[in-house]
């Protein structure tokens, strides 16, 4: 990498939908010298478009011309990458939200506090200059004392299956609310409806009381016919609307409507909108100025790691409400928290098996006897756990998975779609484990791709990656990355041949005996021949 960049050197990890906005945008800021993703062809691609380099997280660490990070993974590996980002003396923007659970936002914000670095959280619309006006109206006092907010954010799409609407629409309105209420509410009440994927409510609507000021209440959802982003301010002596669908000279206006008494009836008072005059800017390119600003004079952001903490409590709580609903049955009796089909209406859980809150389990996955899965952990549809089988906090699990009896799936493990664990294999996720040593926070990462084997009684050594369709013999111990269709044997496990899709071992011909297919190796990797 460069010894010579700009005069902060932002590299950006996760280069998705939205890591590719920051990509742009840092560069077009002069700023962007490395981009991170394990697709290796998008992050060349994007270095090379913007002028920087792609390289892998150990790198970005480790360069001294990589002053921050900025982070735009998957919301699960947010606090992880946060955490290393800060231990390797870096400054750290990461996008909403901090974390998906409070105790580990808590730890990135005291890590960084410690290390004396910048964190900044992507909140984006507390950098949109209609809602700072909205601010500035409110601190002026424009509106009077504050009666009731609420915030829509209401579209078609983007529909997830990894994160539900509440934790991928509701952040930005959440802070926004915090921000102009200046207090944490005392109660939170949610409910929702799930439509599309099992476990993943597709429309929420969560309810805030604030202690000595205004309720509130935020609805989103991805089943909407028509997109609306609307913020409402409701005060004594007037209103304001902050809608982001319009156009620059009607996004923020103000009504000073007024409440008359004829005798003691109130009747309302109308006026015409007051438009309030903004300059036009991109909140993405004011939100990463101000994470540049606050790096060279080591202020505090907006939307430090403080402000990051009370949004993701709230929405905590309010993941918490929705878990603990109750609805009513039709004889008037709730259905109880212990009621697993209402949980899971489309799921087997037997009566013996433990499933916490928010956990989320697609349709036709099976848990049997003695199970447990843990918070935070998403399992896929079509799956089934053994007896005795362990999952999480925090794991996620794809579609049609067979999780065999006395598996433990740790906190750090993936399973893609079609992946085969064998009874009692083992998965690790701390290398040098000991019983009175704390070591949380040196947790390794395994990723098993999809349609992979591992056999009864097989170790794996946490950090590593099984690549697709690959076979671990029983009771082999893997300590290294394994190839995609790869059979591996032995302790440590060692490479002896090839395995087709189907799970059968190719001859010298590399022709799968079950389905005809034929394979061929390309630099040491095997693939489908073109004619196969």
């Amino acid at each position: 990498m460069s010894s010579g960049g700009p005069r902060t050197g932002v590299a950006v990890i996760g280069c998705g939908y939205w890591g590719r906005n920051l990509v742009r945008t840092f560069a077009q800021l002069g700023e962007l010298v490395a981009v991170v993703d394990p697709a290796t062809e998008v992050a060349e691609a994007l270095a090379r478009e913007h002028g920087a380099v792609a390289a892998d997280l150990a790198d970005v660490l480790a360069d001294p011309a990589v002053r921050a990070v900025a982070i735009a993974a998957p919301a699960r590996q947010h606090a992880e990458l946060a955490l290393a980002a800060v231990r390797a003396g870096k400054h750290v923007f990461v996008e909403k939200p901090l974390a998906l659970r409070v105790e580990d936002a808590e730890e990135v914000v005291a890590a960084a506090d410690a290390a004396g670095v910048t964190l900044m959280v992507g909140h984006l619309l507390q950098y949109h200059p209609a809602f700072l006006a909205l601010v500035d109206l409110v601190d002026r006092g424009e509106l009077g004392e504050l009666r009731y907010l609420y915030s829509n954010r209401l579209n078609l799409g983007k529909i997830r299956r990894e994160e539900n609407i509440l934790w991928s629409f509701a952040p930005h309105d959440l802070s926004m609310l915090l921000a102009l209420a200046g207090q944490e509410p005392d109660e939170v009440v949610a409910v929702g409806s799930t439509f599309l994927s099992t476990g993943v409510p597709d429309v929420t609507t969560t309810h805030l009381r604030f202690p000595s000021g205004p309720d509130a209440h935020v609805f989103v959802s991805w089943l909407h016919p028509f997109k609306e982003q609307r913020l409402v301010v409701v005060g004594s002596e007037g209103m304001a609307v902050f809608d982001d669908v319009e156009s620059w000279d009607a996004k923020l206006v103000v009504y000073r409507h007024g409440v008359e008494f004829d005798g003691e009836v109130p009747v309302p008072v109308k006026a015409e909108g007051e438009p309030i005059p903004l300059t036009p800017d991109e909140p993405l390119r004011l939100e990463c100025e101000h994470f540049l600003t606050c790096v060279r004079d080591g202020t505090t952001p907006r939307t430090d790691g403080q402000e990051g903490l009370r949004v993701l409590r709230v929405l905590s709580a309010a993941q918490q409400s929705l878990a603990d609903a109750e609805p009513a049955r039709p004889d008037g009796t709730p259905s109880g928290p212990g009621d697993q089909a209402g949980r899971f209406p489309e799921v087997f859980v037997h009566e013996s098996a433990y499933v916490d809150d928010d956990v989320r389990i697609g349709s036709g996955t099976k848990v049997w006897h003695f199970s447990h899965v843990l918070s935070g952990t998403t399992i896929g549809s079509d799956c089934a756990l053994g007896q005795n089988v362990v999952v999480g906090p925090g794991v996620t699990v794809g579609d049609r998975c067979r999780i065999q009896n006395n598996v433990s799936v740790y906190n750090g493990v993936t399973l893609e779609d079609g992946v085969f664990c064998g009874p009692s294999c083992v998965f690790t996720n701390v290398y040098n484990p000991r019983a009175e040593v704390s070591r949380k926070d040196e947790f390794r990462s395994t990723l098993v791709r999809r349609g992979a084997t591992i056999g009864a009684n097989a170790t794996v050594v946490c950090g590593y990656e099984i690549g697709e369709y690959a076979f671990v013999a029983a009771g082999a111990v893997v300590t290294g990355d394994v190839p995609a269709h790869a059979l591996v044997v032995g302790a440590p496990a060692r490479q002896i041949g090839w395995m087709s899709h189907e799970g059968e071992r190719l001859g010298e011909d590399l022709v799968c005996p079950r389905s005809g297919r034929r394979y061929e190796l390309d630099g040491g990797r095997l693939r489908l021949a073109e004619d196969g």
